[in-house]
């Protein structure tokens, strides 16, 4: 018979579902422990610890492997579905957690005032523009390093920041309704210091984009990339680490910015999440 999870793995990850069998249905070895803590609403994330590249399945889709350490983590969408169900799979079985996701609280945001082709632009030339540099994010934002900097914990990317604007929020440009904003807004003055709230790999630095202005992207392991928009200049270099506090550029209102402030935003493999969630949780342990 299939030994039974430790009484500590079934208390972290209830409801938990962990069986394995052989071919022959005969039982084989013990199933994965599996721990998971994080804030599971919509915009959230969720980081775990379990064997050793553990294969991860999010909802029916495999997502991501765990490290060496055995740690991953996984993030839930601005618009993820209210339930959510997660499998760890080695080759001596599996483990699930199925979560329950809570509805988010979004504002609706106006902003009137922004030049006709910072909303939707028309110029045959800048459309080309915009594809090519689409194109540069979106090779930054698939950025996959095997690196654990998602555990230590976030801190603030800005000092005595005003947040003006929440995560998430319903964005209405020049009266024209568009996707919503998938970032923390945070009014500073230009030219104050941008720090990484996290270790992790540059991968993505480009300034003079047409939305963003300056631009970094930091992949803080497994594809868990903040970004930081409007930057008036770049203190660092796609290829390079870089450590939690570590200077890196100057907030500006480059690009779509009615003033100056650092937008930061944060991506899991193609899910918008709220960085601001991760501000002041962790280090996580096993």
């Amino acid at each position: 018979m299939a030994r039974g999870l430790s009484r500590r793995a079934v208390v972290a990850a209830l409801p938990l579902t962990a069986v394995a069998f052989s071919p022959l249905g005969a039982a084989r070895a013990a199933a994965p422990g599996l721990s998971l803590s994080g804030k599971f609403v919509q915009g959230g994330y969720a980081i775990g610890h379990t064997a050793p590249r553990a294969v991860i399945d999010v909802d029916g889709q495999a997502r991501t492997t765990a490290s060496a350490n055995g740690w991953f983590v996984i993030g839930f969408d601005r618009d993820a579905p209210p339930t959510s169900t997660l499998t760890v799979t080695t080759p001596d079985g599996s483990a699930e957690d199925r979560r329950t996701i809570a509805p988010g609280d979004f504002d609706i945001q106006r902003i009137d005032g922004l030049p006709p082709e910072q909303v939707t632009p028309t110029d045959p030339a800048l459309l080309a523009r915009l594809e090519t540099e689409g194109l540069r994010k979106q090779a930054g934002f698939a950025s996959q390093a095997d690196l654990e900097g998602f555990r230590e914990g976030f801190v603030m990317p800005v000092l005595g920041a005003r947040r003006s604007a929440r995560f998430g929020g319903q964005r209405i440009l020049n009266g024209e309704p568009k996707r919503p904003h998938y970032g923390v807004d945070l009014a500073v003055p230009v030219g104050t210091p941008v720090r990484a709230p996290a270790s992790g790999l540059i991968c993505f630095a480009e300034t003079g984009l047409h939305y963003e202005g300056g631009l970094v992207l930091i992949d803080h392991g497994q594809g868990l990339v903040t970004a930081y928009l409007h930057l008036s200049k770049i203190l660092v270099s796609p290829g390079t680490y870089v450590r939690q506090g570590q200077l890196m550029a100057e907030s500006g209102k480059e690009g779509r910015a009615t003033g100056p402030h650092v937008c930061w935003r944060m991506k899991w493999r193609g899910r918008n999440l709220d960085p601001s969630l991760l501000v002041g949780e962790g280090p996580f342990r096993a």
